[in-house]
Order: C-alpha cells, then sequence, then structure tokens
C-alpha cells in the first residue's frame, strides 16, 4: 500500500511512518519542515517539502497516486489558534480542502484524519462516546470539527472514504512544547534540568494521557479496518489530575518540583476522559502502554 503521511516529520507522524516502514509499507512524507525534522524520520524515506496549502500538490498527487492520506499536519496549539485564528483557520481548514481536493482528483481511497478531544469541549458526560455533541471552547477545537464536516461531505458527494481519529492528549518522544499533550513535554524537560514548572489554574484538571506508539498503532489499525466513516477515540480511557502527573514525572526524575502558579487559560477545558469503545471494537486497538512506562521513556529520551 503506497501511504502519504502529512506532518510526517512531525512528533506523531515520524513515529507513525516508522511503524509503517517496519510493515513494508511504501511511505512517503509531506511536510514543510517549520515544525517536523529531518531527523525523525526513517532513513531513505521519500520526503516531499511542501506546505498542504501549496495548489500544485493536486498535480503531484496526481503522479504519486496514493492509496492512502495520513492526515497529521496541523496547526495544534489552543492558546495560538485564540491569538490568531485566521491562522488557525488558513492551515487547519483550507490546508485540508486542498489536500481533499487532490485526494479525490487523484483517485485516493481512504483518508485518515486527526481530530482531538476539543471538539468535545466542557461535556459532562464521561467517559465521553463518540456521539456526544461537538462544543468546542477554542477556535483549534472548532477548526478540527469543521474538518470533520468536510470529510464527511467528500464521502456523500464524491466517495472518498475516511476514518477519523480523536486523539486525547498525547505525549511521548520527539514531542515539542506546542499542542494538547505539550505539557508532558514541558514538564519534563523542566524536571530534567531541575527548573521551575508553571502549572495554569488548581492543577486538579485531567487529562487523558495516550502514548504516542499507541496512537502509531492506531493509525496503522485505521488503514486495514473495514469500519470506514466514522469516527474514534483514540484514548485510554482513564484520566489523571496535572498535580499527580507532576507527581508521577518528579518520582521518575527523582528531584522535588517547585511549581509556580498562574490563572486559568482561556480556552482549556476542565476535564477530558474519552470512551476507546468503538476503536477496540471496530479498530481491534486498545492502548497498551501503562501512564508510567510511557513516561519514564519520554524522559529517558532527553537523555540521549
Amino acid at each position: 500500500m503506497k501511504v502519504l503521511i502529512t506532518g510526517g516529520a512531525g512528533f506523531i507522524g515520524s513515529h507513525v511512518a516508522d511503524l509503517l516502514v517496519s510493515k513494508d509499507f511504501d511511505v512517503t512524507i509531506l511536510d514543510n519542515l517549520s515544525s517536523g525534522s529531518k531527523s525523525n524520520l526513517p532513513a531513505n524515506i521519500h520526503l516531499k517539502e511542501a506546505d498542504i496549502r501549496d495548489l500544485n500538490l493536486t498535480a503531484w498527487f496526481d503522479q504519486e497516486k496514493f492509496d492512502s492520506v495520513i492526515h497529521l499536519a496541523a496547526q495544534t496549539s489552543v492558546p495560538e489558534s485564540l491569538a490568531d485564528p485566521y491562522a488557525d483557520c488558513d492551515i487547519n481548514i483550507l490546508g485540508l480542502v486542498n489536500l481533499l481536493e487532490a485526494s479525490r482528483k487523484s483517485g485516493v481511497k481512504r483518508f485518515l484524519f486527526a481530530s482531538t478531544a476539543a471538539i468535545y469541549g466542557d461535556v459532562t458526560h464521561f467517559p465521553t462516546p463518540e456521539d456526544s455533541p461537538a462544543e468546542p471552547l477554542s477556535f483549534y477545537g472548532l477548526s478540527k470539527w469543521s474538518e470533520e464536516c468536510y470529510l464527511k461531505l467528500y464521502q456523500k458527494n464524491f466517495g472518498l472514504d475516511y476514518v477519523i481519529l480523536r486523539y486525547s492528549n498525547v505525549y511521548g518522544e520527539r514531542q515539542g512544547d506546542l499542542g494538547e499533550g505539550g505539557v508532558i513535554s514541558i514538564f519534563t524537560k523542566k524536571l530534567a534540568k531541575n527548573d521551575s514548572i508553571t502549572l495554569y489554574g488548581d492543577g486538579e484538571q485531567t487529562r487523558d494521557f495516550i502514548y504516542v506508539k499507541d496512537v502509531a498503532q492506531a493509525n496503522y489499525q485505521a488503514l486495514l479496518t473495514s469500519g470506514t466513516n466514522q469516527a474514534y477515540n483514540i484514548s485510554t480511557g482513564s484520566e489523571i489530575s496535572l498535580l499527580k502527573l507532576i507527581d508521577i514525572l518528579a518520582d521518575l526524575a527523582q528531584v522535588q518540583p517547585n511549581i509556580l502558579r498562574e490563572p486559568a487559560r482561556e480556552g482549556d477545558i476542565t476535564k477530558s476522559l474519552l470512551s476507546p469503545s468503538l476503536a477496540k471494537a471496530h479498530l481491534n486497538w486498545t492502548a497498551k502502554t501503562p501512564l508510567e512506562d510511557g513516561l519514564r521513556a519520554t524522559l529517558l529520551s532527553l537523555y540521549d
């Protein structure tokens, strides 16, 4: 199978690329390297340096004839989406439409899309199932929800099959400090240097953290599933407060954390806990990595 991974030199994309290459997929990476790095990529992989908004991609898609696209390139920061809604819309929504046009015109059979728990907003039903209403609190969450709607209409009007993966808070090696799981990247780097940690809000807000290699496996399963044209929560189904997370990381790093308090940030949700039941049933997927094991691997990677 010939697969294109957008954002494939980045955090999640590079782990997906590693897994697919190990399973003998024909993998191509599309990345403008604004946040990704060539050093994240497997050896000898085909990389096209370009932006997902590049209108010349349609001709390139037609030449390459990809079977499937895994779309991971995005603006992923909630604060950045609130500071610059235009850029968030431009990258996420217009970038997606450009890829969908290139995909449907070139005969792509399946389009995998990285969505987010942020589409749900502050919900009251936990663990949150996929049929919960979308009530995003940020323009990032809104852009991702809008993109899901585009996928549904492209399938209805053009027959382009899709799989939507709504990630909870992803963490692991190679992660930057932005995005939804970036708090772990920030905390681990600070603790590794024995620096102070800034905590926004009271620290009791909870998140459903999922290890990046489990997310890569979910993408692999989504390429093979017969359960297309469906959204799936990709999560552990368990939650932890940020204060408890700091305690675990401090124990692993063998340091005493110094916490600086700041007011809660606009657009941040107070509780996030997704139900992964549909993914288990239709993707034959469950998260395998215990939180402490994933945190340990993430912390150790900083010393490599």
